[in-house]
């Protein structure tokens, strides 16, 4: 069952989890004059709410086919090219899944997780050029340099190859997926070692707690573990819908996934328009406009501008979600990511971050569909 809040990041950098309240919003003053400029004030009492303990909920469980052959392959085929992983890289995921599932199937690895850890570590390898037949890529990587928002590197000393594994970790899980030597910058190896880690300890990765203590025993950075929370979130709905996600919407939502940890700023573009963050419809409407689709400004604005679901339509990914009321005023937004979670800016103090997209006693307006 899902919980009510997940894992958040703070602007101070501080993994905690939080109950988060919608803060207001503000636009900048280049935009006045246009219907989207209408400014609001902030929402008293928004300063960032207590701790809770209440634990993170795991990503869409997604499995890949559990018999090797013709219908694995295609499937394969499918899902990395729906959502641009490499082949080879979507390969060592699943059959590292397949084969940690027949030998830990109470830890319910989902290839989800160790495409997640890959895509943020190294673009799936692709850090190291092409990836050849054999799943290394085509120059060994070293360790790469990850920086949190405030200037702090975060990447592990010593970490190597596509899923930048610590030499700890490495010494301790290394496995080879032939049979030969085990080789840290061979996918298959590394994903399979990746697993072994995650299900170390009898964790159960369908439960949030074990999952966020798996991921934490690979990278236990906040900006790592969230960032690799919302790209599995969005590859396990992916999987489990069958189907090719809407391309601008899956745009939309990569670039929000690269905002994380971006402080939240009243009025805010984001730092390619000179601001240090964003406020929620600045977010909302950079990722759109990534994907080429313009929204208006504020999120009252985009309420009533976008196609709004009907009836109990669910949301779908990069859908918009708005709270607020729709006589009066909508006064915040975020971006659906699946699983029940969004990404967005939520207030003062906060970073953009993931979170459940429903809460108890939530001014939930209702969701619209900017890309269909």
């Amino acid at each position: 069952m899902l919980v009510t809040l997940v894992v958040a990041l703070v602007a101070a950098g501080t993994l905690v989890v939080l109950r988060l309240s919608p803060g207001e919003e503000r636009i900048g003053a280049a935009a006045l004059g246009s219907p989207q400029a209408t400014t609001s004030t902030p929402a008293p009492g928004s300063a960032p709410p207590a701790p809770t303990t209440t634990p993170p909920a795991a990503p869409a469980q997604s499995q890949a086919p559990q018999e090797r052959g013709p219908r694995f392959a295609a499937w394969v085929d499918d899902v990395a090219g729906w959502l641009d992983i490499p082949r080879r890289a979507m390969h060592a995921y699943a059959a590292a899944t397949v084969k940690l599932g027949e030998q830990q199937p109470d830890c319910h690895l989902s290839w989800v997780t160790l495409a997640g850890i890959g895509r943020i570590a190294s673009d799936h390898g692709r850090a190291g050029g092409r990836i050849t037949a054999a799943g290394v890529p085509a120059r060994p990587i070293g360790t790469i340099e990850l920086r949190d928002f405030a200037g702090e590197v975060i990447s592990l000393p010593g970490a190597a190859g596509p899923m930048q594994l610590s030499p700890a970790l490495w010494r301790r899980w290394a496995a080879s997926a032939s049979g030969g030597a085990p080789n840290v910058q061979d996918l298959d190896d590394a994903a399979l070692a990746a697993g072994r880690a995650l299900c170390a300890d009898g964790r159960d990765l369908a439960d949030g707690d074990d999952w966020l203590a798996g991921v934490s025993a690979v990278h236990d950075a906040p900006l790592f573990l969230h960032r690799v929370l919302a790209t599995a979130n969005v590859y396990g709905t992916v999987g489990m819908s069958g189907t090719a996600p809407n391309r601008a919407a899956l745009t939309a939502v990569t670039f929000a996934i690269e905002k994380i940890g971006l402080p939240y700023v009243w009025g805010g573009n984001g730092t390619e328009q000179g601001d240090a963050g964003f406020d929620c419809s600045g977010l909302t409407t950079a990722a759109y406009a990534r994907a080429g689709i313009t929204l208006l400004r504020t999120a009252h604005w985009q309420y009533n501008s976008v196609p709004l679901l009907q009836g109990d339509e669910q949301p779908r990914l990069g859908d918009l979600i708005f709270y607020g009321d729709p006589a009066t005023k909508i006064h915040h937004v975020g971006i659906y990511i699946g699983n029940q979670q969004m990404i967005d800016a939520p207030t003062f103090g906060q970073a953009v971050q993931v979170h459940n997209y429903r809460t108890p006693g939530d001014d939930y307006a209702g969701a619209g569909r900017p890309a269909d």
